[in-house]
């Protein structure tokens, strides 16, 4: 990053259309590491191990509408497996739905059941990307 300290993070992208992975990791590698996830099933896995080799996520960016698990549903189990371990509040990992989805229920489904931080409708945009980023506390 041009003029600062570099911010490395640990991101997992959770998104079963390429294209939308490339955008999303391009613009994230100046931030961090980035692992990949293709449908939610996999996030939850990534989400596991990286816990079980104690080097957790600091940011999962994922999409809403996937194959075999939705965004949804695996922001709900990936919540639950952090009340398991007493992780709440400001130690959980900040979650920033992605969906081409601009409808108030998918929204407040994001947030209220499924505990999103954030929320993000496609196209995206390195700018929007960013200043949420920021807004959640990742990005000075």
């Amino acid at each position: 990053m041009a003029g600062g300290t570099k911010v490395e993070l640990r991101i997992l992208i959770v998104e079963d259309d390429f294209m939308v992975r490339q955008v999303i990791r391009d613009i994230m590698e100046e931030y961090g590491s980035c692992d990949i996830a293709v449908n939610g099933e996999e996030a939850l896995q990534a989400f596991r191990i990286a816990w079980r080799e104690n080097h957790p996520y600091d940011l999962i960016c994922m999409d809403v509408m996937m194959p075999v698990m939705d965004g949804n549903e695996a922001l709900e189990s990936i919540r639950e497996v952090e009340t398991s371990m007493g992780i709440i509040g400001p130690e959980e990992v900040k979650v920033i739905m992605i969906s081409a989805l601009d409808d108030a229920k998918t929204v407040v489904k994001a947030y209220s059941k499924g505990g999103a931080t954030s929320y993000i409708v496609k196209p995206i945009e390195k700018d929007r990307l960013v200043h949420e980023m920021r807004d959640i506390g990742l990005l000075g």
